[in-house]
């Protein structure tokens, strides 16, 4: 395998033998490590030049992607030391931090460079099986505590409490000893392999295969159908994909000659894509995206430059990178006067740290469309000087260049805001504007005159308002909110108003469906209140059930919260864009999130889920020896009378292959704005639970029938191979 992936690759075969770089952590923390990567072409090992200091490792599973050059505030804070050509950057998964290296010479960072790309790019076409190969090669080498490539029973012993499997010693041995085929009384790497395949044996994917295979030992193309359309409920092309299965899953020739499929490829399908909870039809583009602005909700992040809390966080442009990334498309950016004239983005009268202004738009200029083609509105917190708002529009103009958009598309006065189909490729500014796009464009204009620049802060003298500044805002006019009745008589489409989630709340409970209609005409920002200074968030789903469609989150801080945006925005390509259910969209419908809906116009269902198992789910606390106890809840994010929640019951000591068949029922009254998350936790009975994985998705996006849910860990990576098995129906309520 190793000998495979290197030969002929100059790049990876000096990777092997190894390279010193300095590792950058600041201008004033540059030291030389020695890098080199390991056999199995999948681990990078580094230790410092000093003898007897201890070595590092991490996965290249684990970085995302590398960046070349000064593509980090770190690197860029030495450009002048080092030339471009010999930085690179690797930027992890998750919130992870940056690894910053600067290379002897430009080749030695180029064969760095390219090779960890191949790398990075073999691993994802990787399929299923070899990806689980790989994951069991790994634990391998972790156990191998004495590296010789063999393994005797106490090493493996060792291993299955490091891989959250308690299994009891004379189960262990028996198949230790059925792996153990050269009878040396260790297992050498593909024995392993094998041990560990006898071990992870699905009893309860056997079970439902059994049930539908003629003869116990295979399905045939017809058994296989029936299972496709009595089970996983399909109707369309059954044949077809059942034939599309077995030629993709089926990793037996023979089988695949006679139009059959094994247990194992059965398996395969159902932890493949397809056999996933997620409805594929949903995974890409496949909403209108040519209805107006506001009839989307949009993915929208608060505090963007804040990586941590907002007294004394690191300000970074990397939080608008990691944002941007996750689809985000609405950013936020604070600005205050800084020296030489030079704005600067921070969190104002705190200690967090500040950054440029125009580090912030290069950013954003050069991410703002690598997820996504759609719309990104940049929403600015503007608290600084006629001067340097001046300063602010250059560089709006020079760094953003065709993308910041000047004037309405068609240089007509518009009747409605444009879709997102219409912008695509467009950054737009949110701020205040002197007057309305009608006198601009009937030529008429006004001077900067004392216009409120700041929608946070209402208590502050009011600065003036440069025209440079103004003449970039074009569709989102922000404006200080007055009522529903007031907006419903002077307000235009292109006014935006901002709320805290206080202020929101209480608008929802006294004058829901007014909420709802106001949302259909025009833009409306949420923001967390401003006593949240550990950077967490609010409940979004309040504000979306109101049709609210800039709910601003603080993406750099993991939880329930977060978990929810990231569910509601994983379908229609994750552009971040999600078109509003209709009744959200004409102002004539008087849907009210508060009160309950009336059964003509709203079909209630109800949900059925079988929690079955759980395939080895991560350890959580470090503790030696301890093993999870794990349950399972499914809650329904919704509107009020839709939330609920239930558990399964807990497993002791088993977080490698528990199994519950537990059912859990729901009734959902507005299955359009609904959001179920499935939780996976460490049952404690004398303190709180411990938080294990998770996985949240719109309720529209569920498939029925024998599912696997890949579990997410708290800040929303993948955590491979941990899974839940369900079974999901959902009926109509007569």
């Amino acid at each position: 395998h190793t000998a495979a992936c290197i030969q002929g690759d100059d790049n990876l075969q000096s990777m092997i033998v190894g390279t010193v770089m300095r590792k950058i952590k600041s201008r004033t923390w540059k030291k030389q490590r020695y890098f080199r990567l390991q056999e199995d072409c999948m681990t990078i090992w580094y230790k410092s030049k000093k003898a007897g200091n201890a070595h590092s490792t991490f996965s290249v599973g684990d970085v995302e992607a590398v960046r070349e050059g000064h593509q980090s505030e770190v690197l860029m804070s030495i450009a002048d030391d080092f030339p471009p050509d010999r930085c690179f950057t690797l930027v992890f998964r998750g919130r992870r931090g940056n690894l910053d290296l600067v290379a002897d010479s430009a080749e030695e960072a180029q064969a760095w460079i390219k090779g960890l790309r191949k790398l990075i790019e073999n691993l994802e076409n990787m399929g299923q099986s070899e990806k689980l190969d790989q994951w069991i090669c790994d634990w391998f080498k972790k156990a191998d505590k004495n590296k010789d490539g063999r393994m005797n029973f106490k090493e493996v012993q060792d291993l299955l409490k490091m891989m959250n499997v308690d299994m009891n010693e004379h189960h262990a041995l028996r198949l230790f000893m059925m792996a153990d085929n050269s009878q040396s009384g260790t297992l050498e790497d593909d024995e392993f392999v094998h041990f560990y395949k006898m071990l992870t044996q699905r009893e309860d994917v056997l079970r439902v295969f059994q049930e539908y295979s003629g003869d116990g030992q295979k399905l045939s193309l017809q058994d296989l159908e029936d299972f496709l359309r009595e089970q996983q409920l399909e109707c369309e092309g059954v044949e077809q994909h059942a034939l599309d299965l077995i030629e993709r899953y089926e990793p037996s020739e023979t089988a695949k000659m006679f139009h059959a499929m094994s247990i194992d490829g059965f398996l395969m399908y159902l932890s493949s894509p397809e056999g996933s909870i997620f409805n594929p039809n949903k995974r890409n583009i496949f909403q209108d995206m040519n209805q107006p602005l506001c009839h989307y909700f949009i993915s929208s992040s608060h505090n963007t430059y804040l990586l941590e809390d907002q007294l004394r966080g690191q300000s970074s442009v990397e939080g608008y990178i990691q944002a941007l990334k996750r689809g985000c498309r609405c950013v936020e950016v604070d600005c205050w006067d800084g020296p030489n004239c030079e704005p600067v983005v921070y969190h104002g009268h705190t200690f967090t740290s500040k950054i440029l202004f125009k580090d912030v738009v290069i950013a954003v200029g050069n991410y703002a469309f690598k997820v996504s083609e759609y719309p990104i509105i940049l929403s600015i917190e503007n608290h600084c000087s006629v001067e340097q708002q001046k300063v602010m529009a250059q560089h709006l103009n020079q760094i953003l260049g065709d993308k910041l958009l000047k004037t309405t598309l068609d240089g007509k006065i518009p009747i409605g805001l444009p879709s997102p189909e219409d912008l695509k490729g467009k950054i737009l500014l949110k701020g205040k504007k002197i007057g309305g796009l009608e006198e601009r464009l009937n030529g008429v204009e006004q001077d900067s005159l004392t216009v409120e620049v700041s929608d946070e802060d209402e208590v502050k003298s009011k600065p003036r308002l440069s025209k440079e500044l103004s003449d970039c805002v074009v569709y989102c006019k922000s404006v200080h909110f007055c009522s529903f009745k007031h907006s419903r008589i002077h307000s235009k489409f292109y006014e935006i108003s901002s709320f805290t989630e206080s202020k929101a709340r209480k608008l929802m409970r006294e004058t829901g469906a007014e909420f709802v209609c106001h949302n259909a005409r025009q833009l409306t920002r949420i923001y967390p209140s401003g006593l949240r200074t550990d950077s967490s968030n609010f409940n979004p789903q309040d504000m979306w059930n109101a049709g609210c469609q800039i709910v601003a989150l603080n993406f750099q801080t993991a939880g329930v919260e977060m978990d929810l945006n990231d569910g509601l925005f994983s379908q229609n390509g994750r552009c971040g864009y999600v078109l509003k259910p209709d009744f959200m969209r004409s102002p004539d419908k008087g849907f009210d999130p508060e009160n309950s809906p009336n059964h003509e116009t709203h079909q209630p269902l109800s949900l059925c889920i079988q929690v079955i198992s759980g395939q080895q789910l991560p350890k959580v606390n470090i503790k030696e020896g301890s093993i999870v106890d794990p349950l399972v809840r499914v809650e329904i994010h919704g509107v009020p009378q839709d939330q609920a929640r239930q558990e399964t019951r807990y497993i002791e000591n088993n977080g490698f292959n528990p199994v519950w068949y537990d059912t859990l029922n729901f009734t959902i009254h507005i299955p359009d704005l609904a959001l179920v998350r499935f939780v996976v936790e460490d049952y404690d009975k004398t303190s709180k639970n411990d938080f294990v994985g998770q996985y949240t998705l719109p309720f529209s996006c569920i498939q029925q029938g024998y599912r696997h849910i890949h579990l997410l860990s708290k800040d929303g990576t993948s955590i491979p191979p941990s899974s839940l098995f369900v079974h999901i129906r959902v009926t109509e309520l007569t």
